[in-house]
C-alpha cells in the first residue's frame, strides 16, 4: 500500500513541474534565472530516465543512475543560491561580488569535504553515496540560511516578498528543512524509510507549488531607496574598502618647501649674486622658525 503512494507522489511531482516550465517561459522567467530553468527540466529529464529504469531495469542500473542525477541536482541546486543571491544584490554591485567569492570558496571547501568523505568511508558503504550526501546536507543548510536571511533582511535590502527570487528561495528552504529534519529523526530511529518515501515527495510537492504560485505572480517592486540607508552605508563601505580613496598628504608640500628652501640658500651663498625674492609668496612671508623645522626634518628621517 506504502509502494502505491510512493509511485504515485513520485508521478505527481514532474505533472507539476511540467507546467511549472511552461509558467517559466510564457513570463519569461527563464531568462532570468536560466539555472532554475534548468533544475526544473533536468527533474524532468532526469524522471523520464529513472521511471522506467525503476520499473523494468536492474537495482545496479537504477542506483547508479539515481546518485549521478543526485551529483547533477546537488550542483544545479547550490548554482540556484548564487543566483538568487545575484538577483537580491543586484543593485549593489560591490556586495555581488563579495557574495560570488563567499560562494566560490564554499564551493571548493564542500568538494574538498566530499573527496575527504568518501576516501575515509567504511569499507561497507559505497563513497559515492557518502560524498554525494555529505554535499548534500551542506547544501540544505545553506538552502535554509539562505530563506532565513531574506526573511530578517529583507528590508534594508528592498526585497519585496512576492519577487520570484524570494519564492524559489522559499520553496527551496521548505524542501531542505523538511529532508534536514527527516534525516535527524531517522538517525534516530523515530521514523521509518516508508515514511521518509512518502514525506520527501510531499515537501517536493509544496516546493513545486510554491515555485508556481510566484512564477505566476506579478513581480513585486524593490522598495525606494531612500529606505535603504543601511544596505546602501554597506556598499559604501565596501567600495572604499575595495578602492580607498587617496588621502591628502603634507609630505608632498613639505618636499617642496625643502626644495625652495634648499635653492634660496644656495642663491644666497654665491659671491656676486643679487638677491631675488622668491617667486612663492608662501615662502617669503613664512616665518624662520617654519625654515628650522622643514630643514630637520631630512635629518629626523634620516635617523630612521
Amino acid at each position: 500500500m506504502h509502494a502505491k503512494y510512493q509511485l504515485l507522489l513520485w508521478v505527481a511531482n514532474p505533472a507539476l513541474e511540467l507546467p511549472l516550465a511552461a509558467i517559466l517561459i510564457w513570463r519569461k522567467l527563464h531568462r532570468t534565472f536560466p539555472v532554475f530553468f534548468a533544475y526544473i527540466i533536468f527533474q524532468l529529464v532526469n524522471f523520464a530516465i529513472l521511471f522506467p529504469i525503476h520499473q523494468y531495469g536492474s537495482y545496479d542500473a537504477y542506483f547508479y543512475t539515481y546518485w549521478i542525477g543526485s551529483m547533477v541536482t546537488l550542483g544545479l541546486g547550490f548554482k540556484i543560491l548564487h543566483e538568487v543571491f545575484l538577483d537580491v544584490f543586484r543593485p549593489y554591485y560591490t556586495l555581488k561580488d563579495l557574495g560570488t567569492v563567499l560562494f566560490k570558496w564554499a564551493a571548493l571547501v564542500m568538494l574538498f569535504v566530499a573527496i575527504v568523505v568518501a576516501a575515509a568511508s567504511p569499507g561497507d558503504q559505497t563513497p559515492l553515496v557518502q560524498a554525494v550526501s555529505t554535499v548534500q546536507r551542506c547544501v540544505k543548510v545553506i538552502q535554509c540560511g539562505l530563506v532565513l536571511f531574506l526573511l530578517f533582511f529583507a528590508k534594508y535590502l528592498g526585497v519585496s516578498r512576492r519577487q520570484q527570487s524570494f519564492g524559489i528561495a522559499l520553496g527551496f528552504g521548505i524542501y531542505a528543512s523538511v529532508q534536514l529534519l527527516g534525516n535527524a529523526l531517522y538517525s534516530g530511529g523515530q521514523m521509518s524509510s516508508v515514511m521518509l518515501g512518502i514525506v520527501y515527495p510531499i515537501a517536493h510537492l509544496f516546493a513545486v507549488c510554491t515555485w508556481a504560485t510566484y512564477a505566476w505572480m506579478k513581480v513585486g517592486a524593490r522598495e525606494a531607496p531612500a529606505s535603504l540607508l543601511a544596505s546602501q552605508r554597506w556598499e559604501r563601505s565596501l567600495s572604499e574598502l575595495q578602492r580607498p580613496a587617496a588621502s591628502d598628504s603634507l609630505i608632498p608640500m613639505f618636499e617642496g618647501m625643502v626644495e625652495r628652501a634648499f635653492s634660496r640658500t644656495a642663491v644666497e651663498s654665491e659671491p656676486g649674486l643679487e638677491m631675488v625674492a622668491p617667486a612663492d609668496p608662501e615662502v617669503e612671508e613664512a616665518p624662520s622658525g617654519q625654515f628650522t623645522a622643514v630643514l630637520a626634518l631630512p635629518r629626523l628621517q634620516s635617523r630612521r
